[in-house]
């Protein structure tokens, strides 16, 4: 499907626009989350604070504001490639919620957890993970303090003066939040890595790397060519 397909009609709405996309994207993972689920070997169900459940609900929560800035770009810029740059972050991210959102359902826990945000990055790796046995947590992590903002994430802010800049200076904007952002993802992704070996969180984990560091850099030479 074309960029110009999919961008959305004069009068309709970003909120609309942005359901819409997340809807879509949570059917399509629930398909691919019943598929993985069936595929996958059989292992422990994950407990309510378990790494895995404690990073299926921060990353929905992390995912969620690409999308959102990503939504909010696509309003602010009429620039095609950061307009398909915009739509790719919002469908797969918005895919990948909808998919760890399904986990949490499938393992009978609570979306939302009793204990505060980024909580599960402070339990010990996993024997020869970044080190091998006797490791207790990555470098990257140990400064992290439970309730905190997650990594990369952007304020309240950063999102509304988003909303009110149009043209460059949003696209600028976009760029540079999206970049942390992205930056913060995969920290988080590796931090689960290194503590896990989930057959359904480890793919999408890696997938998350992949994705999103190559992204980084695409959107570092967009930044470039933006100038001062």
């Amino acid at each position: 499907m074309s960029d110009a397909e999919t961008t959305p009609r004069p009068g309709v709405s970003r909120g609309r626009v942005a359901v819409a996309a997340i809807v879509a994207a949570v059917l399509i993972a629930v398909v691919a989350f019943a598929a993985g689920w069936l595929a996958a070997p059989r292992t422990p169900t994950p407990s309510t604070t378990s790494v895995e459940a404690g990073f299926a609900r921060d990353m929905q929560q992390h995912h969620d504001q690409a999308v959102q800035m990503a939504m909010i770009i696509r309003a602010q810029t009429d620039d095609p490639e950061i307009r398909q740059l915009a739509y790719d972050i919002a469908t797969s991210q918005a895919q990948q919620s909808g998919q760890m959102y399904a986990w949490l359902n499938a393992w009978n826990l609570p979306q939302a957890s009793s204990q505060p945000a980024m909580t599960w990055m402070l339990q010990p790796v996993l024997s020869g993970a970044d080190g091998g046995a006797g490791s207790h947590q990555h470098t990257a992590d140990a400064d992290m303090q439970p309730g905190e903002p997650m990594p990369g994430m952007a304020t309240d802010d950063d999102i509304a003066r988003l909303s009110e800049l149009t043209g460059v200076d949003a696209e600028r904007l976009f760029l540079q939040l999206m970049i942390a952002h992205h930056q913060g993802g995969v920290e988080m992704a590796d931090a689960v890595l290194a503590r896990s070996t989930d057959p359904l969180v480890v793919p999408l984990a890696n997938s998350i790397v992949f994705a999103q560091t190559g992204e980084i850099e695409y959107m570092k030479s967009l930044l470039a060519g933006l100038g001062d």
